[in-house]
């Protein structure tokens, strides 16, 4: 495997900015220098890896988000200092990065009104666990059944679209799933 779905590998010096896109808003687990809201072109936020540890099992996996390629997604620009940087980036690696499904890519964020440079993680579809679509009754019933050991799939769902919202962000497609994920879950 590509040593950058291992770790996170950052060459430049000083602080740089880091775009997230799912529970990183709402739980990034460390402490950031500046925060605010941006958008990444070329890439969209969906329900695309099957989650067999935190939201689901092997035998019952769950659904986590992932960068996919295409179209674009609003979240946040975490900026971290260049003194955190090694110890953000070894608690990221073995938070995102367990199973190598993710890659950690440059890639260029509009922030406020300028363009930055900035890190991210994206799926890697060659991956046995990137999950291909998946119809919107097949997406719910995975997430309204999984848990693991971050709890359930559904709560992750949940805090996702309350964070979007109330950062004033829409995203159709999450608030769908949870809809119907309430349909479901008892």
């Amino acid at each position: 495997m590509s040593e950058n779905r291992r770790r996170i590998i950052v060459s430049e010096p000083g602080d740089i900015w880091f775009f997230a896109y799912g529970s990183l808003m709402w739980n990034p687990g460390f402490k950031t220098k500046d925060v605010c809201q941006a958008r990444l072109v070329g890439w969209h936020r969906r329900f695309c890896v099957s989650s067999i540890i935190y939201r689901g099992t092997p035998e019952q996996p769950g659904l986590s988000l992932g960068l996919d390629r295409g179209g674009d997604c609003q979240g946040l620009a975490l900026q971290i200092a260049e003194h955190d940087r090694d110890q953000v980036f070894a608690y990221l690696a073995e938070r995102e990065m367990p199973e190598e499904i993710y890659s950690c890519v440059p890639v260029s964020i509009e922030k406020e009104d300028e363009v930055v440079s900035a890190y991210t993680l994206v799926v890697n579809p060659d991956h046995a666990l990137y999950v291909a679509e998946l119809s919107l009754e097949n997406m719910a019933a995975r997430i309204a059944n999984g848990h693991g050991k971050n709890g359930p799939n559904r709560e992750y769902l949940a805090a996702t679209v309350e964070h979007l919202q109330k950062l004033g962000i829409k995203d159709d497609g999450l608030e769908q799933v949870l809809a119907r994920v309430d349909k479901i879950t008892p």
